[in-house]
């Protein structure tokens, strides 16, 4: 298999979550998808990219030795993997706080949607939304 398929296949999987956490977060089978199944299958493909592909030039000293990393397609990938685990991670995390807040899912889907795509940013935004939406 590719560097390229495993893309595809790794972004298609996060994708899918994404898509239930934005429409139906509280299905219980989503719960599972979407906070548990996903996000370990993504630590797992993390760990055996980096484990079958690390030692080669690069680290994390500086800015020059990790784009040395990324000059490999299985460590790029790995490194793609990681934001996709962490950010869909972020996003059942605003979820289950939204909803343990009492706040209607509308007001979290925006700031999912900028987690999906911008990952921090839209955690941003959460906070914002968390702050504004607390006072009342």
């Amino acid at each position: 298999m590719t560097a390229e398929t495993v893309f595809s296949i790794a972004n298609l999987t996060a994708l899918v979550s994404w898509l239930l956490l934005i429409l139906v977060p509280r299905q219980r089978w989503s719960v599972v998808v979407t906070r548990t199944a996903v996000p370990l299958m993504l630590a797992a493909l993390y760990s055996a990219l980096i484990a079958a592909h690390w030692g080669g030039p690069g680290g994390f000293s500086s800015l020059a030795d990790v784009a040395l990393l990324f000059n490999d397609p299985w460590l790029l990938l790995a490194g793609w993997v990681h934001y996709l685990a962490f950010d869909l991670l972020v996003g059942s995390w605003e979820v289950d706080d939204a909803r343990s807040r009492g706040f209607a899912h509308l007001f979290v889907v925006p700031c999912l949607i900028l987690t999906f795509l911008f990952g921090p940013g839209g955690w941003l935004l959460y906070q914002g939304v968390r702050r504004v939406a607390g006072r009342y």
